[in-house]
């Protein structure tokens, strides 16, 4: 790596001063860089058992559909199916890890009202409707963590490739500045130290 820099003392206080803040900026985002990546292997783990957790509960949402259907009608439970409002209200919150803004979704679980009667229904179009109201509480939750692992992957690349040019390019060059001017300095003070010693022999 060729250097040009002029080898004078004050270029080699900056040279020393940009290697030690680069030193510490790389030891600053590594740092940053292991307690990302611990939040997010918590966060793939807990992601791992709500997939699980979610596909149970869609297979008993599915199964008690499957039982509506069969004992009520295909045509009923649709038309039964319209009277549900869509009452999807959640709000998302975010909250700071190391600097990435993390969502949290806050719903507050409500109790099913009747919306329909109960003249030609049964308890499997109830708990059908039951079982669903899961799955979207299920939903919200893994989209929460599935969200978060996104946004900590993306802050762990992006902190990688900063602590990589740090550890690579940065330090490596500050490195090679200081060996070069404390070289030249030191090459230059030999050859004044003799040109001194020759102008004292010639003086006596």
């Amino acid at each position: 790596m060729a250097v040009i820099i002029a080898p004078t003392k004050s270029n080699l206080i900056k040279a020393k001063s940009s290697l030690v803040l680069s030193k510490k900026g790389y030891e600053l985002l590594d740092k940053k860089r292991n307690v990302l990546i611990k939040e997010m292997m918590e966060f793939v783990d807990k992601a791992r058992n709500m997939h699980n957790d979610i596909y149970r509960v869609i297979e008993e949402a599915y199964e008690a559909l499957q039982k509506a259907n069969i004992t009520l009608g295909v045509k009923s439970v649709e038309d039964m199916s319209y009277s549900v409002p869509n009452d999807e209200y959640f709000d998302v919150l975010l909250k700071s890890v190391m600097g990435v803004d993390i969502p949290t979704v806050k719903y507050k679980e409500e109790k099913i009202r009747p919306t329909y009667g109960f003249y030609n229904t049964n308890s499997a179009i109830d708990e059908a409707r039951q079982k669903f109201k899961e799955v979207r509480y299920k939903v919200y939750e893994l989209a929460e963590v599935e969200n978060s692992i996104f946004k900590l992957a993306k802050e762990i690349e992006k902190t990688q490739k900063r602590t990589n040019a740090l550890q690579h390019i940065q330090i490596p060059k500050y490195k090679e500045q200081v060996k070069y001017i404390q070289d030249a300095l030191e090459e230059k003070e030999r050859e004044d130290f003799f040109r001194l010693k020759k102008l004292k022999k010639k003086l006596k």
